[in-house]
């Protein structure tokens, strides 16, 4: 194990470090065509044609120019037929064109319903379900820890009541649902199902995806409950269930667009998707499932980033790599078991909050990537949310960019119009080789539920987020307005604005009346038996789910059932290291800010202390473990709080662990109820010393009530590194003298 995980790393390392030519040169069909290398190098003036070669982050290498025997043999493929290289069906959007979906949830059911009625009437075609991170995390609206995110990036769902309006008058039998839930899980299945069969839609009948993907969220998006072997146990009862019950709707949706948000690149994503992948299967045959009772139903989920050409190479290096490792592992026979269909998101990390109109085009140009590389359905994100949620008007332009390239453009005329490309077939071959090495080193350690279990996917990701903030901080990597072509004044965007503390009450309201009128005999029988079944094993937990649900048990009560047994997960923290520095490489403004804090250090005694924070259930860490690694990287003292903090558990750790600042990362619009209650913590602790800055995805109109909260900067997406870390280091230094002043 221990050689395995060397090796592994080792490899990692190697392809990070490699220089373009070393990888462009590795293997025969790398070397530029020599007549074209001659007459390029003759424009080039002295210099080589192998320095047009560029490597993605990924360790990629792509060529100026592609030519015939970069691709000499490839054999002829077809859509719909094995490997399934140029998409799982013979005619694909010929006949029927992807599936227009819209990931969305706010605030109530019924302005979520409202929402979701209109899109259908605009031309979406099927739905995509965001559940609030209360509701992710298993709490119902009334509980403390979840004071700030009751109805904040995502609809409140505390019971089948509020599943039943949320569909309301939206017929189940006929509409598609995507739901993205993995924590709480079994409660949300088990009432969508609950409410089809009361609006008169047997199960048999709906149609749909569950993502219930853990392992990733185990990776990087940490809305998780209960401990790895627990959560498979989950995995596997429903997969048992839909299996017997649902024929129509999927029991999975392996999703890599999360490690893509978390900071991995197209290869690692692919690679770590396809694993998990794997590792579901096994975990449907341990619970004597056949591969082929279960596997037609798996789906996946794609992030698509600006990388044009490796997103689509993505997506047709996946269906190669599934078919082949399906087959070849598991000896499936039915080829339904073969096809990786695939949902894809554009990205949401790729936006911007800098000049945020240029969103739209960054959007257009990932929603073409997608349809290139053969997306059954696809979401595109609206332009504003680096800022906030989605407004109706900008939903409507992202909507209107799936019907315009599906009316208009003339795409859908061609099934895999890139195939036979020189450049795309040759980079197709180029991630499969890259995406399976790293497969088969997963699968050397015992899989991913092992690996992951040693945290190595985690890391690695993080690495790979902090080298990627690195290459933006440095200007190697333009992202334009940000680091290049700014506006000298930025434009206010109108953003839509959630009242947290009303759609909380709304709630407590609902549940009080639920619960006053329910049977209470026989919630207890039920939650009673799930408990049971979560000690001994022995019966399915989504079927017992599913009666308690239209018993009208709460989300929270389920989920809490199966915690008394399972216990909780708790993450370790662990931080990257000298990847950030090593990206941004020797830099007079790295030399400065390293300067700046080793006077300090001197001058003080100690290090600027920091203290990274993230409150309520906002389990997306990607900001907050850059930030980390880049300020330790230039000297702070970092320390990270765990997830799922509550403001006076901050507070506590501030004051405790002596830090100058605490750095409150935010992401799901919880800021407005938890930095203000944070502060106050802080005062009554007795340390209303200790500054409090903010960072993350934070409307500029928000700016002002945080100040007047005590917060002394804010800084949002876009920000370098190496900036932030001299301003805080100001702000600290301003606050000491301040300090000595009034003693």
């Amino acid at each position: 194990m221990l050689r395995a995980r060397r090796l592994f790393c080792n490899s990692l390392r190697l392809r990070s470090s490699s220089a373009p030519t070393e990888v462009a040169l590795r293997r025969g069909q790398h070397v530029l065509h020599p007549e074209w290398a001659a007459l390029a190098e003759k424009q080039l003036k002295g210099k080589k044609a192998e320095d047009l070669i560029r490597e993605t982050p990924d360790g990629i290498a792509i060529k100026p120019v592609y030519t015939k025997r970069d691709t000499a043999d490839l054999p002829e493929e077809l859509p719909g037929v094995w490997p399934y290289t140029r998409g799982p069906y013979p005619t694909m959007y010929t006949y029927r064109p992807w599936t227009i979906r819209q990931y969305a949830g706010f605030s109530t059911v019924e302005e979520s319903n409202r929402f979701y009625r209109n899109n259908i009437k605009a031309g979406q075609q099927g739905l995509s379900v965001a559940f609030d991170l209360a509701t992710h995390r298993g709490y119902d609206s009334d509980n403390p820890r979840v004071r700030g995110d009751v109805g904040m990036a995502g609809v409140a769902i505390d019971s089948v009541e509020d599943m039943k309006l949320l569909f309301d008058a939206i017929p189940l039998e006929k509409m598609s649902v995507s739901m993205t839930m993995n924590g709480a899980v079994l409660p949300i299945l088990a009432m969508f199902i609950v409410t089809g069969q009361e609006q008169g839609v047997p199960e048999e009948m709906l149609t749909g995806t569950i993502q219930n993907d853990i392992l990733k969220e185990f990776m990087v998006r940490n809305t998780f409950i209960y401990p790895p072997e627990p959560s498979m146990k989950i995995v596997a009862d429903i997969f048992q269930y839909t299996a017997k019950h649902m024929p129509r709707f999927n029991s999975i949706s392996i999703s890599g667009y999360h490690l893509q948000e978390a900071g991995a690149g197209a290869v690692l994503e692919l690679a770590y998707t396809i694993a998990n992948g794997l590792e579901y299967c096994r975990t449907g045959i341990q619970v004597g499932l056949s591969i082929d009772e279960f596997a037609p139903r798996l789906s996946f989920f794609w992030g698509i980033g600006m990388n044009f050409y490796m997103e689509i190479a993505k997506l047709r290096a996946g269906r190669r790599l599934w078919a082949h490792l399906i087959k070849e592992k598991f000896n499936a026979k039915n080829v339904k078991s073969l096809l990786l269909r695939a949902h894809c998101q554009t990205s949401g990390w790729s936006l911007t909050e800098q000049d945020p109109h240029n969103n739209i085009v960054r959007t257009v140009i990932e929603a073409m990537a997608a349809v290139f590389g053969g997306t059954q359905s696809l979401h595109t994100n609206s332009f504003d949310e680096a800022l906030s949620l989605p407004t109706l008007q900008s939903s409507r332009i992202a909507r209107n960019t799936q019907i315009i390239i599906q009316e208009e453009s003339g795409i859908t005329t061609v099934a895999d119009p890139w195939a036979g490309s020189f450049m795309m077939e040759s980079l197709t071959n180029e991630m499969y080789d890259a995406a399976l090495q790293l497969i088969n080193e997963i699968e050397e350690m015992g899989g991913m539920a092992k690996a992951v279990a040693d945290g190595i996917p985690k890391l690695r990701i993080e690495e790979c987020a902090a080298r990627n903030q690195a290459r933006i901080d440095s200007g190697v990597q333009v992202i334009v307005g940000v680091n290049k072509y700014r506006l000298e004044k930025e434009e206010r965007v109108d953003v839509l604005v959630i009242d947290n503390t009303a759609v909380r009450k709304q709630q407590i309201a609902k549940l009080n009346k639920l619960k006053a009128s329910r049977n209470q005999a026989a919630v207890e029988q039920c939650l009673n038996a799930i408990s049971e079944c979560s000690r001994s094993g022995e019966r399915n937990l989504l079927a017992l789910a599913v009666e308690a649900a239209r018993e009208r048990c709460t989300v929270g009560e389920i989920t809490d059932a199966m915690k008394k047994v399972f216990g909780e997960h708790r993450p370790s923290d662990r931080m990257v290291s000298g990847a950030y520095r090593h990206e941004f490489g020797n830099h007079e403004e790295i030399s400065m800010a390293v300067n700046r804090i080793e006077e300090f250090a001197k001058n003080e005694g100690r290090q600027p202390r920091l203290l990274v924070a993230k409150m309520g259930q906002d389990g997306h860490d990607r900001g907050a473990k850059v930030i980390a690694t880049g300020f330790a990287d230039l000297g702070f003292d970092v320390d990270i709080g765990p997830l799922f903090q509550t403001p006076r558990e901050v507070a506590q750790q501030a004051v405790d662990a002596d830090v100058h600042c605490v750095g409150v990362s935010s992401l799901a619009a919880g800021h407005k109820t938890l930095v203000p209650e944070l502060i106050k913590e802080l005062c009554d602790l007795r340390r209303p010393d200790i500054l409090v800055i903010c960072g993350g995805v934070i409307p500029p109109q928000d700016y002002d009530m945080l100040f007047k909260a005590g917060v002394c900067s804010i800084f949002g997406p876009g920000t370098r590194i190496p900036v932030a870390a001299v301003q805080v280091l100001a702000d600290i230094e301003r606050n000491l003298v301040k300090r000595q002043q009034s003693m």
